[in-house]
C-alpha cells in the first residue's frame, strides 16, 4: 500500500520509490542499446542489399562474366517484377494503404508521378549502362557527384538557398572525382557520359520528388511509391527498348547466343525488390541521413571488393582523388545533420515557449474555478 500524502494523493514508500527508480535507470540504457543495435541491423541489411544488387547487376551486365549486355531489358525486368510484387502486396495482401489525404487521383498521376517514373527510367537506364563500360569502383567515385547534382538543382528550383560555404563543398566533391578521372586505368568517355546522365537525372528526380510530391502532402513509402512509379517506368523504358535493344535481341535469340537463366534473373529482381523494401525500413527507421552516411561505407566496400575480388585496377590517384570527394561528401553530410539538429532545437523550444504561454492562462482559470 502506498502512503497517503497531506493533499490526499497517495505516495510509495521510500523503497518501493527506489526500486522503482532503480528499474527506469536500467530499463532506459536497456532500451536506448535495443535502439541502436537495431538502427546498425537496418544499416547492415541495407549495405549488404544494395552491394548485392550492384555487383550482380555488374555480374550480369559485363561482357567478361555473364555477359549479357541488355541494360534496359534487365531494367525492365526489375521494374515488372517490382511493379507485379507491389500490386500484390498493395491489393491482394493489403500489406500497405494508398495515400488517401490527397487521394491519387488521374490528373494528380499524371502532374506528378509521371515526371519521376520518367527521371527515374532515365537514371536506371544509364546507371545499368554503364557497367558494359566502367569499372565498380570507378563509378562508385562518380557516384559521389550525387551531392553536388542535388544542391546545384536545388538552387535552379529554389528549394535550397545559395551558400557560399556549401558551393565550396561542392567544388572540392568535384574536384576529388576529377583526380580520380584522371587516375583512372579503363577511362571510357561513353562509359562516363552514361553515369554522368545517370546522376543528372536522379538527381532531378530527387528534386522533383520534394518540390511535387512533398510539397503536396504526399507520403509515399518504397512499396506505394513503386506499386506507382514501376508501371510508369517500365511503359517509358519500353520506347528505347524497341529501338535500341529488340533487334539486338532477336538477332541473338535467333543465333541461339541470349538464353537468360531465369534463376538468375530471378534472384536479381528479388534482390532489387527486397532493397526497396531494406531502403523502406532504414529511412522509416533511422533517416534518410543515415542511409547518406551508410552509403559512404558501402562505396569504400564496393572499391576494395572490385580491387580484391573483380581485379579492377585501382589507382594511387583514384583513391587520392575519391579520398578528396569523400571528405567533402562526409563534410555535406556533417552540415545536414547539423542543420537538422538546428531545426529540431527551434522546434523545441517553439514548443516550450508555447507551453509557457499556456501556463499563466490556465493557472487564472484554475483560480476561477
Amino acid at each position: 500500500m502506498g502512503v497517503a500524502g497531506g493533499d490526499g494523493s497517495t505516495k510509495p514508500p521510500a523503497a518501493a520509490m527506489d526500486v522503482e527508480s532503480s528499474t527506469a535507470v536500467v530499463a532506459q540504457p536497456t532500451s536506448v542499446l535495443r535502439s541502436v543495435l537495431l538502427s546498425y541491423a537496418y544499416v547492415a541489411v541495407w549495405i549488404s542489399l544494395s552491394f548485392t544488387v550492384i555487383v550482380y547487376n555488374k555480374y550480369i551486365l559485363d561482357p567478361k562474366m555473364y555477359d549479357w549486355p541488355f541494360p534496359i531489358s534487365l531494367t525492365m525486368i526489375h521494374m515488372a517484377f517490382c511493379a507485379s510484387l507491389a500490386a500484390a502486396l498493395v491489393r491482394v495482401f493489403r500489406f500497405v494503404d494508398l495515400p488517401v489525404d490527397p487521394p491519387m487521383t488521374p490528373s494528380l498521376y499524371v502532374a506528378t508521378v509521371v515526371p519521376i517514373g520518367a527521371l527515374y527510367a532515365l537514371s536506371l537506364w544509364f546507371s545499368n549502362s554503364a557497367y558494359i563500360y566502367l569499372s565498380v569502383s570507378f563509378i562508385q567515385m562518380l557516384k559521389a557527384l550525387m551531392p553536388v547534382a542535388v544542391y546545384s538543382l536545388a538552387i535552379a528550383f529554389r528549394t535550397e538557398t545559395f551558400r557560399r560555404a556549401s558551393m565550396l563543398n561542392m567544388l572540392g566533391i568535384s574536384a576529388g572525382v576529377a583526380v580520380a578521372a584522371f587516375g583512372e586505368a579503363r577511362f571510357d568517355v561513353f562509359g562516363v557520359t552514361l553515369q554522368l546522365a545517370a546522376v543528372a537525372a536522379e538527381a532531378t528526380r530527387l528534386v522533383l520528388i520534394q518540390i511535387l510530391l512533398t510539397s503536396r502532402g504526399i507520403k509515399l513509402n518504397p512499396i506505394t511509391s513503386l506499386y506507382y512509379i514501376a508501371p510508369c517506368c517500365l511503359l517509358f523504358l519500353t520506347v528505347p527498348w524497341t529501338f535500341v535493344e529488340l533487334p539486338r535481341l532477336q538477332a541473338a535469340s535467333a543465333a541461339g547466343i541470349v538464353r537468360p537463366d531465369v534463376v538468375v534473373f530471378g534472384t536479381n529482381s528479388l534482390c532489387a525488390f527486397a532493397l526497396n523494401l531494406a531502403v523502406f525500413l532504414l529511412v522509416g527507421k533511422t533517416s534518410a541521413l543515415t542511409m547518406n552516411v551508410a552509403g559512404v561505407v558501402k562505396d569504400w566496400l564496393l572499391i576494395a571488393f572490385s580491387w580484391s575480388v573483380i581485379q579492377d585496377t585501382v589507382t594511387p590517384v583514384n583513391l587520392a582523388g575519391y579520398a578528396i570527394a569523400f571528405l567533402g561528401v562526409a563534410y555535406y553530410n556533417h552540415a545536414k545533420l547539423q542543420a537538422l539538429k538546428a531545426k529540431e532545437a527551434e522546434r523545441k523550444e517553439d514548443a516550450e515557449a508555447g507551453a509557457r504561454l499556456l501556463t499563466p492562462e490556465k493557472d487564472a482559470n484554475a483560480r476561477k474555478n
